[in-house]
């Protein structure tokens, strides 16, 4: 039954709740010539997902592999209590599964315009779509390109086209949506362009959503569960944030190891230009990039919003610190120390309260502070990074 276009903005936000409500199951063996692509999850119904590792790692095919665009000999995939696939004796084709799928590249049909782009997907969908005037409307809307309805591909920039891409994608109200590495043809400024869309398209949608990519950025602003692949293989899978501080053994390494905070505004220092935020463990002060003006990113106070501390930017004292630039001193507790990528160096884990933060510092200095499990120290915070 085809909603009213007065429960528009409903439509997809309710995909979720009807058809999201069980856990995804993807486990398969798919031999390739770098490797065997080795995979066993159980993924959350709801959020974004991302698939996280290096180039060459296995992103792209175990994603394949779930649309049906490559044929594992043994695997099972399940969403929403339906089987996709099971070994050799159930395998729905591509067009069967309602799925969105959003490439690297938009792939728009130029001889079409941007709505004409969009409803082209509906001809072609699952069985299982059931899309309304009502409900495209919605996905129109609420990825903000009413205005280039009319337009032509190469009228638009390349954040928009992708855009038009993802609408297209969720035309068919899928109950899975499969995006592979959308910013990565995309420059910084486009890429600063699509992601507050892709961060609405997580809180806003309850479908879940695969999204591959290899950039610590889009990892810290848009995942809520994390997989980390290597070669084939699952190294690390659990909510972000604890995946992301997770070090034995080290699943992040180099310069994008660190922590993701969830944290609430608490007050705005007008005359420093400066923001406080609260997490389970202690505050932050933040840089106030303009929250009042039109572009602003930081959210009014009360709000919820997400931190990224890199490891590079926090060094350990064993008293606490007096008379420096520093003005985020957080008490914390040694949790575990390990070796990072470079001999020199240690990552250091540590318990502020509820949240853990990561430390890269010397390998002498872990040994001259006597740093181990259970000491008490001070994380001198000298960066941290708004994500969301």
């Amino acid at each position: 039954m085809a909603e009213s276009e007065s429960d528009a903005g409903a439509v997809v936000t309710n995909i979720g709740r009807v058809r999201g409500a069980q856990p995804i199951q993807i486990t398969l063996e798919f031999a390739r010539p770098e490797f065997l692509l080795d995979v066993d999850l159980r993924l959350p119904s709801t959020g974004i997902t991302v698939l996280f590792g290096a180039s060459g790692s296995g992103k792209t095919t175990l994603l394949r592999c779930v649309a049906g665009l490559e044929r594992a000999p043994r695997a099972i995939v399940t969403v929403n209590g339906s089987e996709w696939q099971h070994d050799e004796s159930i395998f729905l084709p591509t067009w069967r599964r309602p799925l969105g799928y959003v490439f690297q590249e938009p792939s728009l049909f130029a001889h079409l315009n941007v709505e004409q782009n969009i409803r082209y997907g509906l001809s072609r969908g699952a069985p299982a779509s059931s899309a309304s005037p009502a409900s495209i409307d919605s996905v129109i809307e609420l990825l903000g390109i009413s205005a280039l309805l009319h337009r032509k591909p190469t009228e638009l920039s390349g954040g928009e086209r992708q855009r038009v891409a993802i609408a297209r994608a969720l035309a068919t109200q899928p109950q899975l949506l499969l995006l592979d590495e959308p910013l990565a043809s995309l420059d910084q400024a486009r890429r600063r362009e699509i992601l507050p869309w892709l961060g609405r398209l997580r809180d806003e949608l309850k479908i879940p959503m695969l999204y591959v990519t290899h950039s610590a950025d889009e990892v810290g602003r848009l995942a809520d569960h994390l997989v980390v692949i290597d070669r084939g293989r699952v190294n690390a899978s659990g909510p972000v944030s604890q995946v992301l501080s997770a070090i034995n053994p080290v699943v992040v390494l180099g310069d994008d190891a660190g922590a993701l905070l969830d944290v609430k505004v608490a007050e705005h220092d007008r005359h420093w230009k400066l923001v406080r935020v609260e997490f389970p463990g202690g505050d932050l002060w933040l840089r106030d990039t303009g929250f009042s003006t039109r572009d602003s990113t930081i959210p009014s106070t009360g709000k919820s919003a997400r931190v990224r501390v890199l490891a590079r930017d926090v060094s350990i004292a064993t008293e606490r610190p007096t008379h420096t630039s520093i003005q985020n001193i957080i008490p914390c507790l040694v949790e575990s120390v390990a070796a990072d990528l470079e001999e020199s160096q240690s990552l250091v884990q540590l318990r502020c309260g509820e949240s853990i933060l990561l430390a890269r510092i010397t390998s002498r200095a872990v040994a001259s502070l006597g740093l181990i499990a259970g000491v008490q120290v001070w994380a001198q915070i000298k960066a941290v990074a708004l994500v969301d």
